[in-house]
């Protein structure tokens, strides 16, 4: 099996699920069993799992894939994360103003002055909204929030991301306020 050359992280394994061969997966798909409907999932190793059953579980889902008859199979699998290709995610059903998270990585982010503050190398949420991960050349990645305020436009064809960086946290207010004469200065 080659590299998938540009993967979309769909779900990671968890835990074995009684003795079938069954797992705990946590999906990131919008319906979790609709994970199967996407086709083969891929490890980051190249291995290819085919969804046979897929059930709802409290906060899991429980699948059973192709060749992984057992406790001990399944137990293996255990943290394995389950990738599909880009272009098997859905266009048609997107509105014209939504996106996938993935479109957004390779995105270079500018202010309005057209300065670079790097690329979005990726996109989080550890439970308090998403996060954009901004990284460039000789630059520590520094993380910003995904909120309308601090993400101004995204320009999907031209590649880019319009952000404003006092609200993003990129610069300082007081750097932008020096030539700004609305802005309040502290004495």
């Amino acid at each position: 099996m080659s590299k998938l050359e540009n993967p979309v992280l769909m779900a990671t394994i968890g835990a074995a699920q009684g003795l079938r061969g069954e797992v705990r997966v946590k999906s990131f798909t919008a319906d979790p069993v609709a994970l199967g409907d996407y086709g083969n999932l891929h490890s980051a190793d190249g291995r290819v799992f085919e969804v046979l059953e897929i059930r709802e579980a409290k906060n899991v889902v429980v699948v059973r894939f192709r060749g992984i008859n057992d406790r001990n199979a399944a137990e293996a699998l255990n943290g394995l994360e389950l990738f599909i290709e880009r272009d098997n995610l859905p266009d048609e059903d997107l509105d014209e103003d939504e996106f996938f998270y993935a479109d957004l990585e390779g995105l270079e982010a500018v202010d309005g002055t057209g300065k670079s503050y790097g690329s979005v190398t990726g996109v989080f949420d550890f439970g308090a909204g998403d996060l954009l991960e901004l990284k460039g050349p000789g630059r520590r990645p520094v993380l910003i929030p995904f909120t309308e305020w601090s993400v101004l436009e995204i320009d999907l064809e031209g590649g880019r991301l319009l952000v404003d960086p006092v609200a993003a946290g990129l610069v300082d207010d007081k750097d932008e306020s020096a030539g700004n004469p609305f802005s309040k200065k502290s004495k």
